[in-house]
């Protein structure tokens, strides 16, 4: 992929840096601004003038770019060493490094293997335990959910997605991403009442939200704490 052209333009009294870059898959211009910054995605052939196309819409990217700046603020600085914390089910645990056969999460403390540190580092030993125990408890809550709601999956995959929690195929493959086990038990348990309702319900039509209230009466809240929290699941610069 060739270099961004990286340019520099005012939108509203306010300086801001962008790139540009050309697509063969573009088919229109567009404005794509996330926590790495703003760009001007175009169609190879296309005549269109960045710095016009943002003017034209210069509220809209300052605003996105406000809310990103905000988020990558927030971000944990995560290390990756002995005696640091992370989230698990909303509660703080410390990572310790022992010599163990296998890694478990007991009494406030990820106890990592010593020997899969050395093997890798504490980065993907502490992922691993995280995917681990994410596997073991969506099985748990999905077969307490479906039983409960009287339907039927196939399978959970456990993913790693930068902006989404959960998904249902049609042929009932739940994907569910394994950074909620740093949420609070609640709110995990609310992405698995979403996604297995969609086994009864594709779209998010008001039956689909009155069969998600039927499970979890505090859906709202849950979904508001995922969106005011989500900085707090961040694993590592990979999510963002």
């Amino acid at each position: 992929m060739p270099e961004p052209d990286t340019r520099e333009t005012t939108l509203l009294g306010k300086s801001v840096s962008y790139d540009v870059r050309r697509s063969p898959e573009a088919t229109e211009p567009r404005i794509d601004v996330d926590i790495h910054g703003v760009r001007v995605v175009l169609p190879e052939d296309s005549a269109e003038d960045p710095e016009t196309l943002l003017s034209e819409n210069a509220a809209w990217v300052l605003e996105k770019k406000r809310k990103f700046d905000t988020y990558r603020e927030e971000v944990p600085d995560r290390k990756f060493e002995i005696g640091e914390t992370f989230p698990y089910h909303d509660e703080p645990h410390e990572i310790v490094v022992e010599q163990r056969p296998t890694s478990r999460v007991s009494d406030g403390t990820f106890r990592l293997a010593k020997h899969h540190v050395e093997q890798t580092s504490i980065q993907r030993a502490l992922e691993t335990l995280y995917r681990r125990k994410a596997r073991e408890w969506f099985e748990e809550r999905a077969d307490h959910y479906a039983a409960e709601m009287g339907v039927e999956y196939k399978v959970i995959e456990i993913r790693n997605q930068r902006t989404k929690w959960g998904s249902c195929s049609t042929s009932g493959t739940l994907g569910l991403n394994w950074r909620l086990m740093m949420a609070p038990p609640e709110v995990t348990d609310y992405i698995v009442v979403h996604e297995l309702a969609h086994l009864l319900e594709q779209n998010h039509t008001d039956e689909f939200w009155s069969l998600v209230a039927k499970h979890d009466p505090d859906y709202e809240k849950h979904a508001r704490w995922l969106e005011e929290n989500s900085t707090k699941l961040t694993f590592s610069t990979d999510d963002l």
